[in-house]
């Protein structure tokens, strides 16, 4: 399968102990998907596909978006060592039920942002944060007016190691932080791919 049927839902980070147990951090809000056995996909490397594990069972630390688990086949510390940094997923169509308002954090990245006072399309949603409330991260259709880089006469750098080095820098595109509570964004419209917000004055003062 490919990476676009998964969902990414936490990332080993250390050994626990010495039976083979993981530690796993999660932005994940379905606790579920690391206590109750089954199925998951396990990225070992970047780029590489995920391979099916089996999970075996699993249990939050009190406060934290951390997570024991254990998976089939790695039955000591060495095992577990050689999973840091693996992403742990879960196929795209085992979703959690979800209430009314509740909403995927795969469903709202590239949602088109429209103000719901001037109808402008103001930019698409190109990543989630979670810090108290989720906030999300929009990208802007409309953009500051980019100044030239200014690239140097190489002909003019004595020394080839500062030739070597020199790079040109690309500008970043501009990006505004949007809390996602219902007073800001009123609408989600998944059929439409829209969301509508009515953003607090002074968001998109670019200047």
């Amino acid at each position: 399968m490919e990476i676009q049927n998964f969902i990414e839902i936490g990332t080993i980070v250390a050994p626990q102990g010495l039976q083979g147990e993981l530690k796993i951090t999660t932005d994940s809000d379905f606790p579920e998907r690391f206590e109750i056995p089954g199925n998951r996909w396990l990225q070992i490397q970047p780029q590489q596909q995920p391979q099916p594990v089996e999970l075996l069972k699993g249990k939050q630390i009190p406060g934290k978006n951390v997570f024991i688990i254990k998976l089939a086949g790695i039955n000591d510390r060495n095992q577990a060592e050689s999973l840091r940094g693996s992403k742990l997923f879960v196929e795209k169509g085992d979703r959690p039920y979800l209430d009314k308002e509740e909403y995927h954090v795969a469903d709202l990245v590239n949602l088109q942002v429209y103000n719901q006072q001037t109808g402008e399309n103001m930019g698409i949603v190109t990543n989630i944060f979670t810090a108290g409330n989720d906030i999300l991260e929009v990208t802007l259709h409309r953009q500051p007016e980019l100044q030239p880089d200014i690239i140097p006469d190489l002909d003019k750098i004595s020394r080839v190691s500062k030739k070597r080095k020199f790079k040109v820098k690309k500008q970043k595109l501009i990006t505004v932080l949007i809390p996602f509570v219902r007073d800001i964004v009123p609408v989600v419209d998944l059929k439409k791919g829209i969301m509508e917000i009515n953003p607090p004055e002074g968001l998109f003062d670019l200047e």
